[in-house]
């Protein structure tokens, strides 16, 4: 049986939302790659971006990043961590001090 596919495109996509779309989209193959798998996978495509920041174009750069959160989302799922959760430790600023820009020494 042929399996069909389908493209989606979306406006905009929020961290739960691009966790969503990464677990359905990629999910079981990563559950059985595994974390570690995934973690060098993560540290290659940071690899990259660091190269695209120091010598690519804007194009390059902007994929190098969504990679970058791709393979961040994929580790969260795995994880079982929820980003926007997460996230929330920078909700006010500076973690430690809580002020925006942080003031700490």
């Amino acid at each position: 049986m042929a399996v069909r596919h389908r493209r989606v495109r979306c406006a905009a996509v929020d961290l739960a939302g691009l966790q969503d779309v990464i677990e359905r989209t990629y999910g079981a193959r990563d559950r059985a790659r595994g974390v570690p798998s995934t973690v060098a996978w993560l540290a290659e495509e940071l690899g990259e971006l660091a190269q695209a920041v120091r010598k690519g174009t804007p194009d390059q750069q902007r994929h190098e990043f969504a990679d970058v959160l791709a393979w961040v989302a994929s580790l969260a799922n795995q994880m079982g961590v929820d980003l926007d959760d997460a996230i929330q430790r920078y909700a006010e600023g500076c973690p430690r001090c809580h002020a925006i820009p942080c003031a700490c020494p």
